[in-house]
């Protein structure tokens, strides 16, 4: 990325790391879930969001139709937009986990490169990659909005949308810290996966 911004100097405030963990209860941690459009990532994202507001800890989910809304809203669903979109998104979330509320990033994000460069864009923290995984052919039964469907017949009429598990690619994690099987697991087994790669890795922390 090209800089722009040659005159801009980093501004560092008086609240310190320790500062924010005694009042969150958290260490700064990004989760990102990636996934098929309808294998369910939504769904587990506010419902760990759910969870761990209960819990005590501060969480808040950057979902991928939500940030399209305002942030995101001028890109499309070209390879190069889509890069753009999980750039921004990623740099949001290193906010969100330097002011130690929990990110959970729901996207297809569906480029090991993408994904890859998000991981470095918000070191030094934790990044909780999370592969909420389902067959195609169930995505497409569940398809909520109807959009495996329209592709679909785009494609046939030789028109087509650039639609993730249709005319453009999904590249699954290799390594993913967390991978949960939507066709197999409740939702409460995805988050129970989920908190417990927290926990291990020491991310939500036990009251004083």
């Amino acid at each position: 990325m090209a800089e722009k911004s040659p005159n801009v100097v980093w501004h560092s405030g008086h609240v310190t790391p320790e500062n924010r963990r005694q009042l969150t209860r958290n260490a700064p941690a990004v989760v990102w879930l990636t996934g098929l459009s309808g294998c369910g990532k939504s769904t587990i994202a506010m419902a760990l969001e759910q969870s761990l507001i209960r819990s005590g800890h501060l969480a808040f989910v950057l979902d991928g139709d939500n940030v399209r809304h305002g942030l995101n809203g001028d890109l499309g669903f070209s390879v190069d937009d889509r890069t753009e979109n999980i750039r921004r998104v990623s740099e949001v979330a290193k906010l969100f986990a330097d002011a130690h509320v929990i990110p959970i990033c729901s996207f297809i994000s569906p480029y090991r490169a993408d994904r890859a460069n998000a991981r470095k864009r918000v070191l030094p923290h934790p990044f909780i990659e999370v592969f909420v995984d389902a067959p195609l052919h169930i995505c497409e039964q569940r398809d909520p909005k109807n959009l495996y469907k329209k592709a679909r017949a785009s494609a046939a009429a030789g028109k087509p949308m650039a639609f993730t598990g249709v005319d453009a690619p999904y590249e699954p994690p290799e390594n993913a810290e967390v991978r949960v099987e939507t066709n197999r697991q409740s939702v409460d087994q995805c988050v129970e996966a989920i908190l417990l790669a927290l926990r291990g890795r020491h991310i939500l922390l036990e009251s004083a």
